[in-house]
Formats: C-alpha cells, structure tokens, sequence
C-alpha cells in the first residue's frame, strides 16, 4: 500500500530553520513526483515546492523560492524540504503527496497526515 509519512516539523522563532522529511513508500508505479504543500488556517491549501525525482527537476512557489530548497535522497526514498529563513507566515501544516509532475496534481489522492510548522515573530 502506497503511503507518505512526514515528518521534522515544529516551533522554530522568525528567521530560523526546519527541515522537513517525506518517506514515501508502497508505490506500484515509479513515475511519480513529489509536492510539499502547507495550509494555514482559515485559508486554503496551496502549492509550495514539487520535486521530479527521476530528473531533480524541481517547482518552488514564489513565497519560498530562494528560501526553501527540495531534494530527493533515493537510497532512503526520502524527499526533503529545506526551510531557512521563516517567516511567521510560513506558519501552516504541512503535507507531502505524490504529484503527476511539477503541475502538481496529486494522484489518487495519495496525501501524508501533515507535520506542523509554526513560526513565530
């Protein structure tokens, strides 16, 4: 059974760092990517970073670009999100989900349970 497991978030104080880990695991087929998205509350979900992990090939939403960086560790089918320099408003919870490509549309619903980031000022 394909399942995604997240996990490093927690409190960190504005300007700090956090690395948060997408073990992915159980998928039958191997042409997948995977995208980091965050919600915040009140507010809808939205789009953060996407990782083609055949090709690197990698998205990053303007809020983050040249803050956060993804990367893929193949040996341990773990995808990465590097955060540094948080804002308070990069305070939401954060998920992982298999993605088609970097349009991420997520397959089959295929979602983590969420880790939580918060930032505070």
């Amino acid at each position: 059974e394909a399942q995604l497991v997240e996990s490093g978030g927690g409190l960190v104080q504005a300007g700090g760092s956090l690395r948060l880990s997408c073990a992915h695991s159980g998928f039958t087929f191997d042409d997948y990517a995977i995208g980091w998205f965050r919600q915040a509350p009140g507010k809808e979900r939205e789009e953060v970073s996407c990782i083609i992990r055949s090709t690197g090939r990698s998205y990053y939403a303007d809020s983050v670009k040249g803050r956060f960086t993804i990367s893929c560790d193949h040996a341990k089918n773990t995808v990465y999100l590097q955060m540094n320099s948080l804002k308070p408003e990069d305070t939401a919870v954060y998920y992982c989900a298999a993605t088609t490509g970097l349009s991420m549309t997520v397959i089959n619903n295929l979602w983590g349970q969420g880790t939580q980031v918060t930032v505070s000022s």
